[in-house]
């Protein structure tokens, strides 16, 4: 991609971003075996347990949530799958959207997710390693996808299997081509560790599309928020909150006045 067209991107990404007529939380649930828990850079030996998903989404909506962001762990993982539960989740909480992740890397786990009745479906990084497959459902199904960019350095990697995917660029060049309608970006080192976002990856990313782009990983102070709130003007549309909610850096309410603002 030369500098004029990183440009013409970039300016694009100012217009469609002055259309943003809101920053969407989405405050994260990742199951597994059942339970809602957290992992620090995707390490799951370092998985800790927070009880009922469906208990954790209620207290969400009761905060004043609109989305909630909804991981089949283990589906990610490749360990099992937790779909009547998420499907059950999905169903239960009102007036809320769902975003559905977590290992949909083929035709099968996408029909398995669009039976849950989200609102959303979140294509996994390791999608992205059949390009034309991705390509179909992108045409198909348009705003209903969102594709998961899991980032280490330049590189996509797949956060489950850790299979290195293709740079960065190189495959958002080809996705901006597809037409996808909005990304998830993680920087998979920050994620989970409470150590601040990636700036400067949201930032490169910014710059390649004018499509939406969700923020993912290391949100630790409403600092952290305050800043990616920031890049709002330049497309940034929201962003994935997760253990620091659940670690009580401070609340979902807090989070969601700072979104406001």
């Amino acid at each position: 991609m030369d500098s004029q067209d990183n440009l013409k991107r970039h300016d694009g990404g100012a217009s469609e971003a002055s259309k943003l007529s809101s920053f969407e939380l989405l405050p994260a649930i990742d199951v597994s075996n059942g339970m809602a828990v957290r992992l620090t850079s995707g390490d799951q030996s370092t998985q800790e347990s927070f009880g009922s998903p469906l208990e954790i989404a209620t207290s969400w909506v009761n905060a004043g949530t609109t989305w909630i962001h909804l991981v089949d762990l283990d589906a990610a993982y490749g360990s099992g799958e937790n779909r009547e539960l998420i499907s059950h989740v999905v169903s239960s909480v009102s007036g809320v959207k769902v975003q559905v992740s977590g290992g949909i890397r083929d035709q099968e786990s996408f029909v398995s997710a669009l039976s849950t009745g989200a609102a959303r479906i979140n294509l996994a990084t390791s999608a992205l390693t059949n390009l034309s497959w991705v390509e179909s459902v992108i045409a198909k199904h348009g705003n209903l996808v969102s594709v998961a960019l899991d980032v280490s350095g330049s590189r996509l990697v797949a956060r489950g299997t850790k299979e290195d995917v293709g740079e960065l660029a190189e495959v958002m060049a080809k996705l901006e081509q597809f037409g996808c309608a909005r990304y998830v970006v993680t920087d998979i080192n920050k994620d989970g560790s409470l150590t601040g976002p990636n700036i400067d990856l949201l930032e490169s990313v910014l710059e390649m599309t004018n499509k939406p782009v969700i923020a993912s990983g290391g949100i630790s102070e409403l600092s952290d928020l305050e800043a990616l709130v920031g890049l709002k003007p330049k497309g940034l549309a929201g962003a994935i909150l997760g253990k620091a909610l659940y670690v009580g850096r401070f609340s979902l309410e807090q989070a969601l006045r700072v979104s406001r603002s």
